[in-house]
């Protein structure tokens, strides 16, 4: 979907928080960009807050490096088409249209609605409500088709031709109707809506005076959400229940659009016999594509989902707890190397033993003579005996490691395909209880404490299959626990919140969970949702994503410089995304225009945009300017409006050595000197004529330094200032002192601010 969000709509910087014990003093723009550590009132013999803080910032950016490298992953193997129903992260994950805040253009919705028949009694009944109060909320089960009932509802109302306005799932009611900004004639739309926070809490009087407002303007709103939203007495009058169409209805819609492929009889009645079992329209769909391409054996193998009667035969036999404890393990473990699930699966054992001792019922009830007598553990071929017994569900691989290990491959243990994964989780979760999940909690703890990235990152990718199924346990008794941790629990409650992002339903209640964080919730959890706010989920709700750093930017130091890595890491993350970049670059551009000079926002805001314009790519030492400008053309004149900012405030040293690592690493490239002539131009606009010609002598003595004098990083720099012998200011003296500081300048490899 294309997210063409006016940043004028709702982007007004969010407020500053009052005063509290973890505010920010005031900042001043000093020439090294970083507040002055003050020991005033320091008890003999405990340890101050200021002394704390270095601790807690070296903790923090262990924390960001570890998420710089799951990111560094995610963008070398899965950037682009990635299929979000799997176990697949990726930015570029395809979403349905709607579910990303922004304009849903016309043609996403004609592909969105290609085969849809809508379901009855229920579309009568939402068409009549949205016509008659202009707004109605679609409640019912996951995966119903409520997204494309919603858009089928729109354009029934508005026309083919009308563009829709999908709004954030968080707070985007009380933001509505607390707003002047309805547009005539538009159609909005909140997919998965999930509940406003308790101190904006939507009131039936809001609600009304909502709907009043829609009416007048002739503009609607349709609303999905699950079915506790009926029981919310503000919207309980405007509910009603969805369900799916018909499925042999719609697979025979589907046909009829679609080229003929002729079947036998007895074909085409397992086949209707199949579909009519599908509850979700999707599944139905997809069945009906795959027909008159693959044939009707391929479309049999969708329907039956035969990962799913594997998995549900194995469990079927009620294993033993050898059996049973391998296999939880790898739910939750897939992909580590064997001599790793070795380790921490006896560490699984561990805990359900401790647990029995207990004196409550075992995880796993065995026979006697299923049991594992203690001196036949070492003696049995127990890699070749599981794995015979999880046949058709596990397999092994030889892959490579990571870091120093790349070279070096090993084997794993890894499921026959994501699927079996996304259903072993689903029957443990249905089948067992208290008995195998305490003890499996108590072991997922240890490794989002003591586990290497790895492992930690293969414990959120299971915990986010988890809460599929029990997300408020998953929020409860894990995600709450580890988001005040350590940093590793931290990242790992992190990295969750971004695997759940990959299920439709669950992207709004990570959102959700984020912003709990952010509400008085102390400092470590205000850190977790910082760095939970970068990757995917900064990627699906952009401008929420950027409303909520900005607002932890202002937050105490800790907080702040935490805001900052993941607004840093977020740009860094966008580089294949021209959209995305753009849109970060033009928020930081409107949040610097909006605050007043010499105010503390404006400091912050000035922090920002150097640690932005000082960022380096996620892969290699080059500045992520550098590369921006090489493929994001348009970039140059939204960089050129921050450069000229930072230049003219105390972070100006900062800035003129960022702008020269960027000419240096461009020198080779004859393609960009077309951007970085319009980064120039954007420079010189915002620039009086007295600061340009101070930048041309500055810049020059600047490209003098060793680590900038390379031949063809001065052309370029001619390139971007026109002349580096241009007017000569009328006191240089003076303008150098008020400038810059040439004193030294930092090493071209640059480095992280802190």
């Amino acid at each position: 979907m294309a997210d063409v969000t006016d940043l004028e709509d709702g982007l007004g910087p969010p407020p500053v928080p009052a005063p509290d014990e973890d505010a920010e003093p005031h900042v001043p723009d000093d020439i090294d960009g970083a507040p002055q550590a003050r020991d005033e009132g320091a008890v003999p013999g405990r340890p101050s807050e200021q002394r704390r803080e270095p601790d807690e910032r070296e903790e923090d950016d262990r924390g960001y490096d570890d998420l710089r490298r799951v990111h560094q992953l995610v963008n070398n193997n899965f950037y682009g088409v990635v299929d979000a129903t799997g176990a697949g992260f990726g930015f570029g994950a395809v979403s349905s249209p709607g579910l990303a805040p922004g304009t849903v253009e016309p043609e996403e919705v004609d592909r969105a609605l290609r085969f849809y028949l809508p379901p009855q009694p229920c579309f009568d009944e939402a068409l009549g409500r949205l016509r008659e109060n202009s707004l109605v909320v679609l409640t019912g089960q996951d995966n119903c088709g409520r997204g494309a009932g919603c858009l089928a509802l729109l354009r029934k109302i508005l026309g083919g031709e009308a563009k829709v306005r999908s709004l954030s799932p968080a707070n985007a009611l009380a933001d509505l109707a607390a707003s002047r900004d309805i547009k005539p004639g538009q159609g909005y739309m909140i997919l998965d809506y999930v509940g406003e926070l308790p101190d904006r809490a939507v009131q039936a009087y809001e609600i009304g005076r909502l709907s009043e407002e829609l009416r007048r303007k002739g503009a609607y709103l349709v609303v999905t959400a699950a079915d506790t939203t009926r029981r919310r007495l503000a919207l309980r009058d405007h509910c009603v229940p969805w369900c799916a169409p018909e499925p042999v209805e719609l697979f025979e819609r589907c046909r009829k659009m679609l080229p003929h492929a002729p079947l036998t009889p007895e074909t085409e009645r397992e086949l209707l016999e199949r579909v009519g079992e599908q509850r979700r329209p999707g599944d139905v769909v997809a069945a009906a594509l795959v027909l008159p391409r693959e044939g009707a054996e391929k479309a049999l193998d969708t329907l039956r989902d035969r990962y799913r009667e594997r998995v549900q035969e194995w469990f079927r036999q009620q294993p033993s707890a050898d059996d049973l404890l391998p296999l939880a393990a790898l739910a939750f473990l897939e992909g580590v190397p064997e001599r790793t699930f070795e380790k921490e699966c006896a560490a699984l054992a561990a805990h359900v033993h401790g647990w029995e001792q207990s004196g409550e019922r075992p995880a796993a009830e065995t026979d006697d003579e299923t049991r594992t007598l203690p001196g036949v553990a070492v003696a049995r071929q127990s890699r070749a005996w599981w794995r015979e017994r999880a046949e058709g569900l596990v397999s092994t691989e030889h892959r490579p490691g990571q870091g120093r290990d790349a070279g070096r491959s090993e084997r794993r243990l890894v499921f026959t395909s994501s699927r079996v994964r996304e259903l072993v989780i689903e029957e443990l979760h249905d089948l067992y209880g208290y008995g195998l999940w305490y003890p499996l909690r108590l072991w997922l703890g240890d490794l989002a404490l003591h586990g290497d990235l790895d492992t930690r990152t293969e414990v959120a990718r299971g915990v986010a299959l988890l809460a599929r199924h029990a997300l408020v346990e998953v929020d409860e008794n894990l995600l709450k626990v580890w988001s005040e941790g350590l940093t590793n629990q931290r990242v790992t409650a992190a990295l969750t919140l971004q695997f759940m992002c990959d299920v439709e339903h669950l992207a709004p209640q990570a959102l959700n969970i984020v912003w709990s964080w952010t509400d008085n919730s102390g400092q470590g959890r205000a850190v977790t949702a910082a760095m939970a706010l970068t990757g995917r989920l900064g990627s699906l709700y952009r401008l929420d994503a950027l409303n909520g750093l900005w607002f932890l930017a202002q937050r105490g130091e800790r907080i702040a410089f935490s805001a900052r890595r993941s607004l840093v890491l977020l740009l860094q993350t966008s580089e294949h995304d021209r959209e995305r970049a753009l849109f970060i670059l033009r928020y930081v551009r409107t949040v610097m225009a909006r605050t007043a000079r010499g105010t503390r926002e404006r400091s912050i805001a000035l922090h920002t945009t150097v640690q932005l314009l000082e960022a380096v790519r996620l892969e290699t030492a080059e500045p992520i300017t550098a590369a921006l400008l090489r493929s994001v053309p348009d970039s140059a004149r939204h960089l050129g409006a921050l450069w000229a900012e930072a230049l003219h405030s105390g972070n100006r040293s900062r800035a003129v050595s960022a702008l020269c690592r960027t000419l240096v690493q461009l020198r080779d490239d004859p393609s960009v000197t077309g951007a970085v002539h319009e980064l120039g131009e954007a420079m010189r606009g915002a620039m009086t004529g007295r600061q340009w010609a101070a930048l041309c002598h500055h810049l020059s003595i600047a490209l003098k330094h060793p680590d900038y004098a390379i031949p063809g990083a001065r052309q370029l720099a001619q390139v971007l200032l026109g002349s580096l012998r241009a007017r000569a200011p009328e006191n240089p003296r003076r303008t150098t002192a008020r400038l810059m500081s040439t004193a030294s300048f930092p090493s071209a490899q640059g480095g992280r601010s802190k």
